[in-house]
C-alpha cells in the first residue's frame, strides 16, 4: 500500500480518537471537558471553519495563477526573486503579520484573514511553480510538434502533471492554516482560540484542552479529506497513488 495513503488513514483515524475521547462518556476528564464546553467548542469551531475556508481560498484562488505565471519561460529568471517575496510569509512570525494586519486593516475578521492569507500562500504557489517546471520536457515537445498552442499545453499537458504536487502545496497549507488560526483570537478574528488562549490565562488546563483538541484533530481531518481529494480526483495515469 501507498506511504502516503497509509499516511492519511493514520492521520485520520488520530482525529478520529480526538475526536471520540473529546466527546465520549458522561464521566472521565475529557467527558467533563466536553459537557463544560460543548456550545463554546461547537460555535467557535464554525467560527474557526469559516476562518480556514476562506483564507484557504483566497490562497489558493490567488497562489495557483501566481504559480502559473511564475512557471512560464518568460519570467523564469525573475521567478526565485518573486518566491523570496512569498517566503516572506513563512519567515516572519505569525504574530507580527497579524500585527501588520492590524496596523493595516483595523481588527476583527477581516485582518485576520487577511494574515492567513499571507502566511498560506507560500506552500501553495511553490508546489504549483515546481510542479509545472518539473513536467518532462519531452511532453511539451510532444504536444508542440501537434501543433497545441501554449495555452491548450498548459491545460491538456502541463496541469494534469503537475496536479499531485500542486494538490500536496495545498495539504500543506490548510493543515498549516488551521492549526495557526487560533492566533487570529489576539486579534479579534474569532475562533477556538478564544478557549486555547483564555485557559493559559486563566490557568485552566480543561479549558485548553477544550480548544486544543478540536484544533488538532480539524488539523488531521482536513489532511485526511484532501487526501481523498487527491487520491480521486487526479487521473490514474498521472497520480501515484493510483498506480
Amino acid at each position: 500500500m501507498n506511504s502516503d495513503n497509509v499516511r492519511s488513514k493514520a492521520i485520520f483515524a488520530l482525529g478520529l480518537v480526538f475526536g471520540i475521547g473529546l466527546m465520549a462518556g458522561e464521566k472521565g476528564y475529557f467527558g467533563d471537558i466536553w459537557r463544560l464546553y460543548s456550545e463554546d467548542i461547537i460555535y467557535l469551531a464554525q467560527q474557526h471553519l469559516v476562518l480556514v475556508l476562506v483564507s484557504s481560498g483566497l490562497a489558493i484562488m490567488v497562489g495557483v495563477p501566481v504559480g502559473i505565471f511564475l512557471s512560464r519561460d518568460r519570467v523564469q529568471r525573475y521567478s526565485e526573486t518573486v518566491l523570496q517575496v512569498f517566503n516572506i510569509g513563512t519567515t516572519i512570525p505569525t504574530l507580527a503579520i497579524l500585527a501588520l494586519s492590524i496596523t493595516l486593516l483595523g481588527i476583527g475578521f477581516t485582518p485576520a484573514v487577511f494574515g492567513l492569507w499571507i502566511a498560506t500562500l507560500l506552500p501553495i504557489v511553490r508546489n504549483t511553480f515546481q510542479g509545472l517546471r518539473e513536467v518532462p520536457a519531452h511532453l511539451k515537445e510532444a504536444a508542440t510538434g501537434m501543433g497545441m498552442k501554449p495555452l491548450h499545453i498548459l491545460r491538456s499537458v502541463e496541469l494534469p502533471n503537475a496536479l499531485y504536487v500542486i494538490f500536496a502545496g495545498i495539504r500543506t497549507a490548510v493543515a498549516v492554516n488551521v492549526g495557526t488560526v487560533p492566533l487570529a483570537f489576539l486579534i479579534g478574528g474569532g475562533g477556538l482560540g478564544e478557549l486555547i488562549f483564555t485557559g493559559i490565562d486563566l490557568n485552566d488546563m480543561q479549558m485548553l484542552l477544550a480548544g486544543a483538541i478540536p484544533v488538532a484533530a480539524l488539523s488531521m481531518l482536513a489532511d485526511y479529506i484532501l487526501a481523498r481529494a487527491q487520491f480521486w480526483l487526479i487521473p490514474r495515469g498521472v497520480n501515484p497513488l493510483r498506480q
